[in-house]
């Protein structure tokens, strides 16, 4: 259980919440508590009235005398179990409740924890593992922090109240009856242990089951494209009887508990029987305390049977909560030091800056320097894997540089507020992602305030104005998951429009007009010539457009700063630009 003690402090934020539903506990089972010795002194009132008459003398009166008694003892039960209901019903109220708060609590320091956390840790895992963990895994968390706690602390109650009031009326009589526990408590300890394992190795199958399923429905245009529909469900197929095999197993070995504990209390209940007449025939003991005996064992029925489940429940949410544990241990390597919020004059410098993607090893970029002044606009070209889209990320500070240093306006990004830096920042990734949600809303997506006027603008300076105006809906259409309701050009022009209408100081273009026409191109461009005065503009690109004019062209041949200047510069040096600009004019 060791794992789970990081859920202490979710415990200490409830403690009100806790302590007051484990005094309900304590009361409800005080109030059950007392009704067996309230049926031992019927049975004995019966018994010792039915003794001081003969046959002869029973008569109407006396069977009224003895119903009216036995009403009265049975009004007392009656009260007892609905006051032990009633403070039952309390400590659902506080306790379960408490689990629910927690685990509202525990989804939201997870998904809080994602935010955080820098594109090297997504592309370690996948996404369904880490939706299964937030949502599966929290699951059975809950139900340690509800269900378990709650009859965990009634059993301690039930077992304590029970016991002392066995051995209070016959401490013979409760050896005997209490004799299986023993059993119980070694069989509990190794089926525990076996739950566990399989626990775990279940949790790790739901989390392969939704990163297949998560995976198949992304790339579903690709898988029915090859026609590969039967062999995705086949290996679907196989994983998921893998996962029914490995449910089974466990609960096979949960299947154990509850004959077992069904044999122990029939055992404990004949012993009772047995031992008790024993003790009545010599007089230690009444036939009553025999009924209250047998009740007691009968009222620790479920307690003894719940031990397994409450176990099985506790090792199910270790093993979970050893999942959730390894995400919120995990410590970002993308810092936000920075605490000022400031507009960016748009100076960028990189000094000696080296960079190795963690994961692979792969040198991106190596010993890179270059200046990019205040309103220029600046092109980067290069072959494929050149480092290209790595000078945006870096600058975004998606990574960290491994050497050197990145400066805006003179300071050390590392050193400035991140969410400040990136709302300064208006970026279009080569890989477009849309939301599930209006083209109206993803165009003003980095924008919290808008209006339908400065959409329609911004629309028009991306050249997608009149395909939106096209549709059915126009700006109020929904587009599909991921965008895919729209095409690749749509989607980048959108990307675009989502970009400059958040009017940041500096903007970023990673190869984002590859889908596009020539013509639409070169629309777009003429109009980001006007859009993008004054700011500082960095367009990655394999095309070079004349009507564009660069202050600076950087060309990177295998992570290194192989040429810049000018295209009046570049055109007679030999290298991949010149190389680029023939085959374009070809």
């Amino acid at each position: 259980m060791k794992s789970l003690k990081y859920l202490n402090k979710y415990l200490l934020r409830y403690k009100f919440h806790l302590g007051l539903g484990t005094l309900f506990v304590g009361l409800s089972v005080y109030f059950s508590i007392l009704i067996p010795p309230v049926i031992r002194n019927s049975l004995n009132f019966i018994i010792d009235e039915s003794k001081k008459i003969s046959t002869a003398d029973s008569s109407v009166g006396f069977s009224d005398f003895l119903g009216t008694e036995v009403l009265k003892f049975g009004g007392i039960v009656i009260g007892l179990s609905l006051l032990s209901g009633f403070f039952m019903y309390c400590m659902r109220k506080t306790i379960i409740v408490m689990s629910r708060l927690i685990e509202y609590d525990l989804r939201k320091d997870i998904y809080e924890k994602y935010q955080t956390l820098d594109l090297a840790f997504y592309k370690r895992n996948k996404t369904g593992d880490l939706m299964a963990r937030v949502s599966e895994d929290v699951s059975k968390v809950r139900m340690y922090l509800g269900p378990a706690i709650l009859y965990g602390i009634r059993v301690a109650f039930l077992f304590t109240f029970i016991i002392y009031s066995m051995f209070h009326v016959s401490s013979t009589l409760s050896w005997y009856a209490l004799l299986p526990l023993p059993i119980l408590s070694i069989s509990i300890y190794y089926v525990s242990m076996i739950i566990n394992k399989r626990s775990t190795l279940i949790q790790q199958q739901v989390s392969k089951l939704n990163s297949i399923a998560q995976e198949v429905y992304s790339g579903i245009r690709i898988i029915k494209s090859y026609a590969k529909e039967d062999e995705f469900k086949k290996y679907f197929d196989e994983q998921s009887e893998d996962f029914k095999d490995k449910a089974l197993n466990l609960a096979r070995v949960q299947a154990l508990f509850i004959p077992l504990m069904v044999l122990l209390v029939s055992i404990s209940t004949l012993l009772t029987i047995y031992i008790g007449g024993k003790l009545v025939i010599a007089g230690e003991i009444t036939t009553g305390n025999i009924a209250e005996f047998i009740i007691y064992i009968n009222m620790l029925t479920w307690p003894i049977t719940s031990i397994g489940w409450i176990a099985s429940l506790i090792q199910q949410a270790a093993a979970s909560q050893t999942r959730i544990n390894e995400i919120l241990n995990q410590t970002p390597s993308i810092q936000n030091k920075g605490a000022e919020l400031s507009n960016l004059a748009g100076t960028i410098e990189f000094k000696n800056v080296s960079f190795t993607y963690p994961d692979t090893g792969i040198l991106a970029l190596d010993n890179v320097s270059f200046k990019i002044n205040k309103g220029e606009r600046v092109a980067i070209v290069g072959r494929t894997a050149s480092g290209k889209s790595t000078l945006a990320e870096l600058l975004l500070r998606f990574y960290d540089v491994s050497s050197g240093e990145i400066l805006i306006d003179g300071q050390n990004i590392k050193e400035m507020n991140l969410n400040n830096l990136r709302m300064r920042l208006g970026y279009v990734p080569q890989n477009i992602f849309l939301f599930s949600s209006t083209i109206s809303e993803n165009i003003a997506f980095g924008k919290k305030s808008f209006t339908e006027e400065e959409v329609k603008k911004f629309a028009q300076i991306a050249a997608v104005d009149k395909d939106i105006e096209d549709l059915a809906e126009g700006f109020k259409t929904m587009v599909g998951e991921r965008g895919v309701t729209l095409s690749g050009g749509q989607k980048q022009r959108l990307s675009i429009a989502r970009a400059l209408i958040k009017d940041p100081d500096i903007i970023i273009l990673d190869d984002c007009l590859s889908a596009v026409d020539a013509n639409t191109e070169a629309l777009i461009l003429g109009h980001l010539d006007s859009s993008l005065k004054g700011k500082t503009a960095i367009i990655i690109t394999h095309r070079i457009s004349s009507l564009l004019s660069f202050d600076k062209i950087l060309v990177l041949e295998q992570g290194a700063l192989n040429h810049i200047g000018t295209h009046e510069d570049l055109i007679d040096k030999e290298g991949y630009y010149k190389q680029i600009v023939e085959y374009q004019q070809q």
